[in-house]
């Protein structure tokens, strides 16, 4: 037999998952619940509605970044070579600002220590050659072409990647 989750006395559940007996005050306290449950539930969905597309940009990116860090953790400093540890960044060789049709290609996103990321600019000299190592003349040429390109992400496009590189996260982080 259960205890009532407010009055701590056993009960008789009438049914299943029942948490709390039928004493007046006991049934007050699961009312009040349920509407806390109720409201979270809707202001979740209306925040979710209120979100722009800028919102949805910043969201998808922190979930490549943090894809990125994962799958790098083993490499290094894609410019200098320094072991990656402690707080790294996810450096874009083409600006994600300045090149928004591969902002979240991932040939164009590697790890990076913060010093050549934030102090050096990308120190892109050294990124250029070992970018051009990791994924070739051909691929680097195809990702140079695409970064001259305009593309405009919409909510929907930015909802699918989200989703898409949580779940890939989620499978580098349980492997």
């Amino acid at each position: 037999m259960p205890r009532c989750k407010h009055c701590k006395e056993k009960f008789e559940p009438i049914h299943f998952n029942q948490k709390y007996c039928t004493k007046d005050e006991c049934i007050k306290i699961w009312v009040a619940k349920a509407k806390e449950v109720q409201w979270k539930k809707k202001k979740r969905r209306m925040k979710e509605e209120l979100k722009t597309t800028s919102d949805y940009v910043k969201e998808a990116q922190k979930w490549v970044n943090k894809f990125v860090r994962l799958r790098d953790k083993d490499k290094g400093c894609i410019s200098c070579g320094t072991p990656l540890v402690g707080k790294y960044d996810a450096g874009h060789f083409f600006s994600a600002g300045g090149h928004g049709s591969v902002r979240f290609d991932l040939r164009n996103i590697n790890s990076q220590c913060t010093f050549c990321n934030q102090w050096q600019h990308g120190n892109l000299f050294n990124y250029h050659k070992e970018l051009l190592k990791r994924i070739g003349s051909e691929e680097f040429n195809k990702l140079e072409l695409q970064s001259k390109g305009v593309h405009k992400h919409d909510k929907e496009e930015l909802k699918q990647l989200i989703k898409e590189f949580k779940q890939k996260c989620k499978e580098i982080e349980h492997y």
